[in-house]
């Protein structure tokens, strides 16, 4: 089937409306609730030709939760999966009536959607992210962001050339306890830095060679579209794991790493750049990895089992250690916690984070995004910064895969005079599924 959706005319009309009409209603603090088209307006709810209207591609596990935390300012319009049974269950709970589409093109031809929700795998994401470029809509993009690296340049390429809003689900950007320990880092605050430690951030597996045997398609699954970019093979169950093969994913490294980098890449001032060498300290697909910056800072990739912050790292300074893991922090010596916590509301980040989804809230990740389709500004997690943090991801991974020290060049995006190493910057794509030209 072939993947490619023609460029479709920019719309003006809602948009325009929707950039420059009213600020949004303070709804934003009530519990995530999911509101159907037909409900009117009322008393600190935008009614239903004020809010802007989401469609959904991909209605997993992680959608579903996105979905159920969308704020009030937003409303569904219609869901899309290449496994219809897990999207229409998806909306027999909600108790919603939106309409189901296997083919999530078919969603993006609606003129009645502004933004889309990409929640799929990350071997599945760039296209359908290209694609709504491409039909004039905005885009929440979950994380990790990318499979390998020149696919994230070309998405920053699409939503910069179709001047596009696009938010990556890395959401502790929005947690202001996350935000305010990687500027007491990046400002200097804690001193020179003199080691970061990111740990237990491993590789995936790679796929069995010959595949598995066959089995038949479970029904309501399009394993043609599931299977995406990546190589023909027959449907096997233990495919439905990606997260644990190299041919889907690239395993801790990228879906928590996507997480975890980012704080290092926040924290040390990296948003539009990344390390300049890499080189493997142990052998394996689980290595331990040494980067270094251009400002000379190190960032070391360890394995330490039963250790943590899966959610970001531990910076070593000279004034003291600080810890920053995903809305939490802790010191060495513990007065850096305390200095910290004074310039945070503690009262409305309790009230923010207290109920039982708060390890995977994003409401106020998404509220940032719906606010910026509006101003037409670059969201917190914008495109560009995305990539930079999977980017390291990726690097650390080619660098377990060559075995060897590496210079990288992330102005150019390349390796110094290492051709194997750039071939990995690529992947093969499937016939039907290439990256759409801009």
């Amino acid at each position: 089937m072939d993947q490619h959706h023609p460029d479709l005319p920019r719309r003006h009309s809602r948009r325009d409306f929707l950039s420059t009409g009213a600020a949004i209603a303070a709804g934003a603090a009530a519990a995530p609730m999911l509101i159907p088209r037909h409900v009117l307006a009322a008393p600190g709810r935008p009614g239903a030709n004020d809010r802007i209207r989401v469609g959904a591609i991909g209605v997993g596990g992680r959608a579903s939760l996105l979905l159920q935390q969308l704020p009030e300012s937003a409303q569904i319009v219609a869901l899309s999966d290449c496994n219809l049974p897990r999207a229409e269950a998806f909306k027999a709970k909600a108790q919603g009536d939106w309409p189901v589409y296997q083919d999530y093109r078919k969603l993006l031809d609606r003129p009645d959607i502004d933004a889309v929700i990409v929640a799929t795998g990350e071997f599945q994401r760039v296209v359908p992210c290209i694609h709504a470029c491409q039909a004039g809509k905005d885009v929440y993009a979950e994380k990790p962001l990318t499979l390998y690296i020149n696919e994230g340049r070309a998405l920053v390429n699409a939503v910069r050339r179709y001047d596009r809003v696009l938010q990556v689900g890395s959401q502790q950007r929005s947690m202001a306890v996350n935000r305010v320990a990687c500027e007491l880092v990046r400002s200097g605050g804690l001193g020179k830095i003199l080691e970061v430690r990111a740990i237990n951030y491993g590789g995936a597996e790679a796929s069995p060679i010959p595949f598995p045997p066959g089995a038949a398609v479970p029904e309501g699954l399009d394993w043609n579209m599931w299977l995406n970019q990546s190589a023909e093979r027959p449907f096997h169950p233990d495919w439905m794991g990606w997260m644990r093969w190299r041919d889907f994913a690239g395993g801790e490294m990228t879906n928590w790493g996507a997480h975890g980098v980012d704080q290092i890449q926040w924290a040390l001032g990296a948003d539009e750049t990344g390390p300049v060498s890499m080189r493997p300290l142990t052998d394996g697909p689980n290595g331990q990895v040494a980067m270094r910056y251009a400002n000379g800072v190190n960032v070391n990739f360890v394995i330490e089992p039963g250790r943590g912050p899966m959610g970001g790292a531990i910076f070593v300074c000279e004034k003291g250690k600080l810890e920053i893991n995903r809305n939490k922090f802790a010191s060495n010596p513990p007065e850096i916690a305390e200095e910290l916590k004074k310039k945070i509301d503690l009262q409305e980040e309790e009230r923010k984070w207290s109920d039982q989804l708060a390890l995977w809230q994003a409401r106020w990740h998404m509220q940032d995004w719906l606010d910026c389709i509006r101003s037409r500004n670059r969201p917190v997690a914008d495109v560009e910064i995305g990539h930079r943090s999977v980017s390291v991801c990726h690097l650390a991974n080619i660098t377990r895969a060559v075995g060897r020290e590496l210079r990288w060049d992330p102005a150019g995006e390349q390796f110094a005079g290492d051709e194997q190493a750039n071939a990995l910057l690529d992947r093969p794509r499937r016939k039907g599924f290439e990256l759409p030209t801009l």
